[in-house]
């Protein structure tokens, strides 16, 4: 069994093992679980069924988890992406006034489009040019995006309409609610520190296990109230043949819902072929997916390979191409079982944290998606606070290398620094690197250090711009 394993994901050369590759994908899996819920509740707004888009989900992540690691044989796990899926549903369904259908035809076409991208080595060349600096500054800004995403998902920090974030008060029945969940994800991320000091290889997974073994305690000694209306569900998960028929309804309807293969067009479109191809309103859509999706890749997969230790002294990426066939075959695989754009997910990182180096933790994690299909209700029911501590000390290890810049050379300085702070603050690893890619073309030129910016790096730098001020 082990001969096997190690001749397809070769276990010793990426000095790992079975044990710690399942670990691996276990946690990644647990780190990301929440997308389970999460995408049916902002897919659902436009007009899907939300029991479909969840089965839609877990196969999407279990084609695209499964194609990266055999295509590139890396731990990264693929999801429908958050902040896409707003996009899909917010902009694209409710903005634009574009159909669900529309929208996923758009996805699936957006797929093709990476997919030969990928490979003609299009992807790879945009991947290369970005400089080392900026790969490995995309690694910590995305660090500090993760880290704030668990305060906010915790309730440790939430909304306020002067300075936009401030700390949670958890006075009076809040107490119940959002403070039992701040405190416990403080609580979680001492233990997890403590399991780390003491070298347990699984105190990520564990940590996580823990905490949300003390929320359920919590429950039923009433220390924590159930008010799902705002958002804060069981703990104890309710198992049975009723919970697991909901989750698959009304998934025949939208697997598949966008396509009218017979008229070559979309259900419910007047328009047929290649008019709605060339369209404005598709050309529009697709390129906004397109665009986002490949700078948000790109980001993703240097963040947590840099975290792994798997980019090159030149800040290439092995099998690169292999990932990102993975990552768009994801996407045209997701749009047509029902959900939107399929990606790599930052989650990941926790995974490689917890030690996975090769496809065999992808491999644990996709397989997991699958049965999660089977055990929604349980799954569903580990609560964001008991995630958090994970995300937050995966943040913590993802910024160690921030070490490694040159801040004395104002060069390289300054496009790091806004590659890194831009990503938390605009909640976009997208914008984070566009605003490292600027600055670094503009600083560079300006300091007459044209070697340092080569021609599609002074490319990318005009269609950011182009993006900035006249698209977005």
């Amino acid at each position: 069994m082990y001969e096997k394993l190690d001749r397809i994901f070769k276990l010793k050369q990426n000095n790992t093992n079975i044990r710690t590759e399942v670990s691996a994908g276990i946690t990644t899996f647990l780190a990301m679980a929440y997308i389970l819920a999460v995408n049916p509740a902002i897919l659902s707004s436009a007009g899907m069924d939300r029991g479909g888009i969840m089965i839609a989900t877990a196969l999407a992540a279990f084609a695209g988890t499964m194609l990266m690691a055999f295509l590139a044989n890396y731990p990264f796990a693929l999801a429908p992406s958050m902040g896409l899926n707003a996009y899909f549903a917010f902009t694209v369904v409710q903005g634009m006034g574009c159909s669900w259908q529309l929208a996923l035809f758009a996805v699936f076409f957006e797929g093709i489009i990476f997919l030969i991208m990928s490979l003609t080595n299009i992807r790879e060349m945009i991947f290369n040019t970005i400089p080392l600096p900026l790969k490995k500054a995309a690694g910590v800004g995305i660090g500090f995006f993760i880290a704030f995403i668990a305060l906010q998902n915790s309730h440790l920090v939430t909304a306020h309409s002067v300075t936009l974030v401030t700390f949670q008060t958890i006075r009076g029945e809040a107490w119940h609610t959002v403070g039992v969940a701040a405190i416990l994800t403080v609580a979680g991320v001492l233990i997890t520190t403590g399991l780390l000091h003491k070298k347990i290889k699984s105190a990520i997974l564990m940590g996580i296990v823990i905490t949300w073994v003390m929320g359920m305690i919590c429950e039923v000694t009433k220390l924590y109230y159930v008010i799902p209306e705002q958002g804060f569900n069981a703990l104890i998960p309710e198992l049975g043949s009723n919970s697991f028929g909901k989750a698959f309804s009304g998934f025949k309807d939208i697997c598949g819902g966008a396509f009218d293969v017979k008229n070559w067009t979309i259900k419910g479109s007047a328009v047929s072929g290649w008019k709605l191809i060339f369209s404005s309103q598709f050309i529009s859509v697709v390129l906004a997916f397109l665009f986002v999706d490949l700078f948000s890749a790109i980001g993703t997969l240097t963040g947590v390979a840099s975290q792994a230790g798997m980019l090159q002294a030149d800040g290439k990426l092995p099998r690169i191409n292999g990932a990102f066939a993975a990552d768009s075959l994801a996407t045209s695989i997701g749009a047509a079982l029902g959900t939107s754009t399929t990606t790599t997910y930052v989650e990941s990182a926790a995974g490689v944290v917890e030690g996975g180096r090769t496809g065999l933790a992808a491999v644990v994690t996709a397989i997991l998606f699958l049965f999660s299909i089977f055990l929604a209700p349980l799954l569903l029911a580990v609560p964001a606070f008991a995630v958090a501590p994970a995300l937050i000390i995966v943040g913590f290890y993802m910024i160690s290398s921030i070490v490694e810049f040159d801040f004395k050379d104002i060069g390289e300085a300054i496009p790091v620094y806004l590659t890194i702070i831009v990503m938390p603050f605009s909640y976009s690893i997208t914008d984070g690197i566009s605003m490292g890619i600027i600055s670094w073309t503009l600083i560079n030129l300006m300091l007459n250090r044209r070697e340092r910016v080569s021609w599609l790096m002074i490319g990318l730098t005009l269609i950011f711009l182009a993006n900035y001020f006249w698209l977005k």
